[in-house]
């Protein structure tokens, strides 16, 4: 039985982890024969199945005052209150009016209920879950214990309310088993499993001419050795271990590429990279424009730079990691048949090292050992295609769309009784 599903979040426009696993998951859905809608302050879909509320991105004006007032500080003010109840009452209203319009069936709250980078908007859905008892599935990617940035704020109550809310009407899902033990530690919150996939049954699709464009656009040469970086710039990603690698491979044909823009954390961290680099002789290029979700049947991609044209002429991937939730990254690499270097982050350690990936991993830091193995890839045509053949077989076993198109039935089985 077809149903009408509604993702909700702050954004569904460009890169980040959050959009592309919901447009994974939307995928699917329509896979199965459902329909899909989307509801966010920041949209990249087309409007005849969207719902386009600019208060709902975490970056309104509105929000970023919430959030001045509330976090770093223990007490916030009766105005500060007052602010979070208009907004939430607004977005209530929207989102009720989203459900209406597209006789939404299913919610899947991504991430909104799980990091509180939105108050008012977490506030407002938990409410609307409440009082109709919707059926919502919500996709945590990371908790709010997990960012330090969280850890001093002025709405505990909130928090413990909506982010996220304990509600019989709700199947949560987390991607990794530590989010899941600790969810149940802290909330008694049960949950399900359901890691990052990519479509390893249907290799990717490579537009050449973009590519080649991509590439050109950054002023290598043809020799150069291009060793991509491909996150977002903020500290937990490690960029440093990957400057720190290019300096002991010690070639000047050697360049490093991050492909993502900054985050969402501040600039100092950009700051810092480029003054490391120099100072260690490391070519680094910045890479500063908009890519799209190339997941996303909506963007004209003949005309748009998308992620899928990072990948293909990149000689290797750098993947130093601090603390992933799952590790986009990782998978987009095996997919594109790129060798790379990870940190052994907590999440790889506990599910997918397991998995017998062949890889070059770092423990926190570089050794020359780990040096040589990257070199030894690099040049040797038969040791990489053995790396990136074995791991793309192991990666379809467990994390292509198949496994998530059966996860995604279990769940709808347990709110409508039977098989969708």
């Amino acid at each position: 039985m077809q149903k009408n599903i509604g993702f909700v979040s702050t954004r569904f426009a460009g890169i980040d982890g959050v959009t592309l696993e919901a447009s994974k998951w939307a995928a699917v859905f329509k896979q199965c024969g459902h329909r899909y809608f989307w509801f966010a302050g920041l949209l990249d879909h087309s409007p005849e199945h969207s719902f386009l509320v600019p208060e709902a991105f975490f970056q309104h004006e509105k929000n970023r005052w919430i959030n001045s007032e509330i976090f770093g500080k223990n007490r916030r003010d009766s105005s500060v209150t007052d602010a979070i109840y208009d907004l939430k009452t607004y977005l209530k209203k929207q989102l009720k009016e989203f459900i209406q319009t597209f006789e939404i069936d299913l919610l899947v709250a991504e991430n909104i209920l799980t990091i509180p980078m939105h108050i008012p908007l977490g506030i407002a859905l938990t409410e609307i879950i409440a009082e109709t008892q919707i059926p919502t599935i919500a996709h945590h990617h990371d908790f709010y214990w997990e960012r330090t940035r969280f850890a001093v704020n002025a709405v505990g109550d909130y928090l413990r309310m909506a982010f996220p809310p304990k509600l019989p009407a709700i199947e949560h899902v987390v991607i990794n088993s530590a989010a899941q033990e600790e969810l149940a530690l802290r909330t008694g919150i049960s949950s399900t499993i359901i890691p990052n996939v990519l479509d390893f049954e249907n290799p990717p699709q490579i537009n050449e001419r973009q590519t080649e464009a991509f590439w050109q656009s950054i002023g290598l040469q043809p020799d150069d050795v291009k060793i991509l970086q491909p996150t977002r710039i903020i500290q937990r990603k490690g960029i440093e271990h990957a400057i720190e690698l290019v300096e002991k491979l010690n070639d000047p044909r050697y360049k490093l590429i991050i492909s993502h823009e900054a985050g969402d954390e501040g600039w100092e961290y950009v700051e810092w990279l480029k003054e490391d680099s120099k100072q260690r002789g490391v070519d680094l290029r910045l890479v500063n424009i908009h890519m799209s979700d190339p997941m996303n049947p909506d963007v004209n991609h003949k005309e748009t730079c998308s992620l899928w044209d990072v990948y293909p002429h990149a000689d290797f991937i750098t993947y130093p990691s601090l603390y992933e939730g799952f590790g986009n990254a990782f998978l987009e690499a095996v997919y594109f048949r790129k060798p790379l270097l990870i940190n052994s982050y907590a999440t790889f350690v506990q599910d997918i090292a397991p998995k017998g990936f062949d890889l070059i991993v770092m423990d926190g830091y570089l050794t020359r050992k780990k040096v040589l193995e990257v070199k030894e890839v690099l040049e040797s045509p038969d040791r990489r295609a053995k790396m990136v053949n074995t791991n793309y077989e192991l990666a379809s076993r467990h994390y292509a769309y198949a496994k998530l198109r059966r996860w995604l039935n279990i769940l709808l089985t347990n709110f409508f009784g039977v098989a969708p």
